[in-house]
């Protein structure tokens, strides 16, 4: 069967980290390659990190019909999953890993039914994840603040994921989700 294992959590919760240490582990799994229209960070590349297509290329591919799932994330600040791209990954009989935000993995939830194990990545408190964003250097206060906000929001809709998991510390949190990736394949 097509499987999707689906991470998602507010940013600062750990949720790539985990997904990265997942697809070194796990040979059969792979990264789907999301879309979103910002700009590329310095150290980010295309077609690895994100499909980077600007506001205006997005807004095309979803009057395509291209998007499996999108959303607008902030302001003309979209981001979304490729249908190409699961055909992609699922052609090479592998098994789909997401990285995604809390509504994206909500909505691909819905669409994968019982062919997903959806994973609710938890900062242990609202404090930790903000001295975590911090600790990146990558984005202003008001960003910060902005999507410390968006995290007290999403983190309302963790029960409606299969599994909660609490990211205190990797040392107890990668072999935690190890056993999710292992039990679910083995399904």
């Amino acid at each position: 069967m097509k499987k999707a294992i689906i991470f998602s959590a507010p940013s600062g919760a750990g949720k790539t980290t985990i997904v990265h240490h997942l697809l070194k582990v796990f040979p059969e799994l792979h990264f789907s390659v999301s879309a979103c229209s910002r700009q590329k960070r310095a150290n980010e590349v295309d077609g690895k990190d994100y499909y980077f297509m600007g506001v205006e290329g997005f807004k095309s591919a979803i009057e395509n019909g291209l998007f499996l799932e999108y959303e607008e994330v902030y302001k003309d600040n979209f981001y979304g999953t490729l249908k190409s791209e699961i055909e992609r990954i699922w052609a090479m009989n592998k098994t789909v890993i997401f990285d995604v935000d809390v509504v994206g993995g909500l909505n691909l939830k819905k669409l994968f039914a019982e062919k997903a194990m959806s994973v609710f990545v938890e900062a242990p408190s609202v404090e930790e994840l903000e001295r975590r964003l911090k600790s990146r250097q990558t984005e202003s206060s008001e960003k910060i603040a902005i999507r410390i906000q968006k995290a007290k929001h999403e983190m309302a809709y963790e029960k409606e994921f299969d599994v909660v998991l609490v990211n205190v510390d990797l040392e107890h949190s990668l072999p935690e989700a190890e056993k999710l990736v292992r039990d679910f394949l083995s399904k």
